[in-house]
């Protein structure tokens, strides 16, 4: 049973999802479109930078038993938040039942990850919240914006498609941070040299133009 929401949370579906939305979007409104893009790019980001840590140097907080911030959960959590919301805006019905289900799928998603323990509670909590509150930042603006009448049923029958073609399906990321994350690690050092060079070189500058 439990699989069915983890698999609603992987991003072979979610981000898809995420994708046709954002299309739909973007014939009324590309701004907003651009927004609910980056939004998501930001909670993936902050996502795959606790990831990278933590399978590149093993950096964890044992105490709170927090390694990695939940991928599945916060993308189960955002995305659902947004779709299923601006699903409901279109077909002109209330929003809050949206942001409700999104919520619940996202937690339900999150405690899916904790069944088949790939993750523990903090770190479902933070997927969570960090989901919640990336989609709340996108409907903030998508709520005051009424979209051209394209119709409803279009932008529904797309998510259900896409939804039913890449259920089941795994994104290979987690795969591709543990293979890479050697070479990240392997690299940071140039990097931290290049930073430390131009920092050296910028305060060298302010010292000659102070004289």
């Amino acid at each position: 049973m439990w699989t069915v929401f983890t698999n609603l949370g992987d991003a072979a579906i979610t981000l898809p999802v995420a994708a046709i939305c954002a299309g739909w979007i973007a014939l009324f409104d590309v701004r907003l479109a651009l927004r609910l893009i980056g939004v998501l790019a930001v909670g993936a980001a902050l996502v795959g930078a606790t990831k990278i840590v933590y399978a590149s140097w093993g950096i964890a907080i044992p105490a709170d038993d927090f390694r990695v911030i939940s991928g599945h959960t916060m993308l189960s959590t955002s995305i659902w938040m947004a779709a299923i919301t601006l699903l409901l805006k279109w077909w002109r019905q209330p929003m809050l039942p949206g942001i409700v289900a999104g919520m619940v799928i996202g937690a339900l998603t999150g405690f899916s990850r904790l069944v088949d323990h790939s993750h523990t509670l903090p770190e479902v909590i933070s997927g969570w919240l960090l989901g919640a509150l990336m989609a709340l930042v996108f409907l903030r603006a998508a709520v005051h914006v009424e979209p051209v009448r394209f119709g409803a049923i279009w932008p529904t029958l797309s998510v259900l498609l896409v939804s039913t073609l890449a259920y089941g399906h795994k994104a290979p990321l987690q795969h591709l941070i543990e293979t890479r994350s050697p070479q990240i690690r392997k690299h940071v050092p140039s990097v931290m040299a290049v930073l430390e060079r131009i920092r050296y070189r910028l305060q060298s500058y302010d010292a000659t133009s102070a004289r």
